[in-house]
């Protein structure tokens, strides 16, 4: 029964950093695919026509051409930045918190039952002080335990295969942004390979393109469609989530208390997420102010409500 209790079966969760790689990959070959459909297939050629096919043309690529530069730019910052980390050997401040940080140890030593290499520690987020026993260290609030990264994030969210990283305090908003960006994009390719897709089953006289050009194009809209959907209900999640200041762990503890001590507003809630340079919103950057007057962008404190009731 002991040996029972200390296995840890999250282990298996390190199997998707692989997966994330393979991610990658998909993304690649559906924005290739959706690029060879909208821009070299359909709409590319219909700039050398001239007159108004043209106009459309143009102002179809720049469009398509703008979201595919942002969402890039989303993504590899996204990719590349650390959700935030720990520091090493942090502690509460209060001296109350440090004695019973070391009772906690002390448990975890005699071999009582350890929470935190069983479970996920969004499960005992009520406690306070917290402590991780895999990483050794304390836990700032709003922090939990990746299994898949093998390390305690701050203000984690989640952990996302698609960009092959976990997202929290210091990526929400580039993440965010990443899913806005994509779902216009994937909005736009549907709405400009629509009239090719309607046009191939009411006229056959047209269909003088290469079964490979039509696959294509087929393909690329199919996808588009079913991103675009599954997208608007992603995001409908994560914007009801900024503007009450929760994240998707956090759905769960929220629903045990009276009042979200962290909700402080949707205005200040998006503040927390996306600074307060209105300008800057769009683009996944931060202000020097912000970074240096915003708190929670650093994951270690946060704002609370005085009137909280849990």
């Amino acid at each position: 029964m002991e040996c029972c209790r200390r296995v840890n079966p999250f282990r298996a969760c390190t199997g998707l950093r692989g997966l994330g790689y393979l991610m990658l990959a998909f993304v690649a070959a559906i924005v290739a695919v959706s690029y060879y459909a909208v821009v070299v297939y359909t709409w590319g050629p219909l700039l050398l026509g001239g007159g108004d096919a043209a106009a459309a043309a143009a102002a179809v690529l720049v469009a398509f051409h703008l979201l595919l530069a942002l969402i890039i730019w989303c993504y590899l910052v996204v990719v590349f930045t650390d959700p935030g980390a720990v520091p090493e050997n942090w502690r509460h401040s209060s001296e109350d918190d440090a004695m019973d940080v070391n009772s906690s140890i002390v448990s975890d030593n005699e071999g009582a039952f350890n929470w935190d290499a069983t479970y996920p520690d969004s499960e005992r987020q009520g406690s306070a002080p917290r402590y991780c026993s895999r990483c050794q260290n304390g836990k700032p609030p709003r922090c939990h335990h990746c299994s898949v990264c093998n390390r305690c994030v701050l203000k984690m969210d989640h952990h996302c295969v698609w960009v092959v990283n976990c997202v929290g305090a210091r990526n929400y908003k580039y993440f965010l942004l990443f899913l806005v960006y994509t779902f216009i994009e994937t909005v736009l390719d549907t709405l400009v390979l629509l009239p090719n897709f309607i046009e191939f089953f009411r006229d056959e006289s047209r269909r003088s393109s290469s079964p490979g050009n039509i696959a294509v194009m087929f393909l690329a809209f199919v996808l588009n469609l079913a991103f675009a959907l599954s997208l608007l209900c992603f995001i409908g999640m994560h914007m009801s989530l900024v503007t009450s200041n929760t994240t998707s762990i956090e759905v769960h503890e929220r629903r045990n208390s009276v009042s979200w001590k962290y909700d402080l507003g949707w205005r200040k809630n998006l503040e927390q997420v996306f600074g307060t340079k209105m300008l800057l919103w769009f683009l996944p950057l931060y202000s020097a102010e912000d970074l240096h007057n915003i708190g929670a962008l650093h994951g270690l404190e946060f704002p609370t409500r005085s009137d909280a009731v849990v």
